[in-house]
């Protein structure tokens, strides 16, 4: 594992987004009051590349930081979890974002503040698109929040599903939805739709399927995309579990898995998808994949950071 950069042309997953620095208050109340901070990375699609890393997959993520000490940061991150940094581009003209986030031990949602606006990462496009790169790797995952970041960054994800599929690759779509960082929501479900309509696999949460969709039922949400050629939609329905149909008409629910002592909700839906990606890619069946993502996703909640919780292939116990 010591080389990180897979030269071969032998990546599973490749992804794009942006990394922040973040700094977790070291105790609860309110950010403002508060003295000490732990240093972590953050980021969607980081963290969904960290897990699947920490699984034994060969992962690349695609992206910009700033040419600061959070760039070196991340790029040190990066390299520690066994992630293909060669596409992360240093820009010595945008810095690298951060954000601040309250301590909660209740379960409940913590507070978080980003300093993003005008970052690096931002400021993707499709000039970031490397044909050979992306082409080294089988299955493509995107989600919402790079396509949120910028109008450039937007157009390169489109721009990067549109040859991963003409390459005959898979690819996987986790909406993630970020309200704040879009004009309007109408614009939001718009384009969110358009990435969804050319994935494989679609992985919105029951809350996200009713903006995206307008219907409640997750039936009703997977035939919205199922109809316009999704292979699989698989829907989080939170204390339920999951619940999938597929293009041939396949479908149920997966049971959750129970955890007593919820720390700290983020990084649930990213740890969700590790297992479920990670399981199809290893030709595992759909109720078995969304098993492993729902086993994930229980990890990920149990601890304050939003990649800690991630295990490795050992410490994922399964026969």
């Amino acid at each position: 594992m010591n080389s990180h950069t897979h030269q071969n042309g032998t990546l599973d997953v490749v992804t794009i987004g942006e990394a922040m620095a973040m700094f977790v208050a070291a105790e609860t109340g309110d950010l403002a009051a508060v003295d000490t901070f732990i240093k972590r990375i953050a980021g969607a699609e980081l963290n969904v590349a960290i897990g699947l890393a920490r699984l034994g997959l060969k992962v690349g993520w695609v992206s910009r930081v700033g040419d600061d000490a959070f760039g070196r940061f991340v790029h040190q991150q990066l390299e520690k979890e066994g992630v293909d940094h060669q596409r992360v581009l240093t820009d010595k003209r945008y810095p690298t974002g951060f954000q601040l986030k309250s301590k909660v031990e209740d379960g409940s949602d913590p507070v978080v503040e980003y300093f993003r606006k005008g970052s690096a990462a931002s400021h993707l496009s499709v000039a970031d698109f490397d044909r050979d790169y992306f082409g080294s790797a089988r299955h493509l995952h995107l989600s919402g929040v790079a396509a949120a970041l910028s109008g450039s960054s937007l157009e390169l994800l489109n721009h990067t599903a549109r040859e991963m599929r003409a390459m005959g690759k898979t690819f996987s779509f986790d909406p993630n939805l970020r309200p704040v960082l879009w004009p309007s929501e109408q614009e939001m479900v718009k384009q969110l739709n358009q990435l969804a309509f050319m994935a494989d696999w679609v992985l919105p949460g029951e809350k996200e399927g009713l903006i995206l969709t307008g219907h409640r039922q997750p039936e009703a949400i997977a035939d919205f995309y199922l109809d316009k050629g999704v292979k699989a939609v698989i829907i989080k329905t939170g204390g339920d579990g999951a619940w999938y149909k597929t293009s041939d008409g396949d479908k149920g629910q997966v049971e959750a898995v129970r955890v007593e002592n919820v720390v700290d909700t983020v990084g649930a839906g990213d740890g969700f998808a590790v297992g479920v990606i990670s399981a199809l890619l290893e030709g595992k069946p759909l109720p078995q994949a969304i098993r492993r993502g729902n086993k994930i996703g229980s990890l990920a909640i149990q601890v304050i950071g939003d990649s800690e919780g991630l295990p490795t292939r050992a410490g994922l116990g399964e026969e």
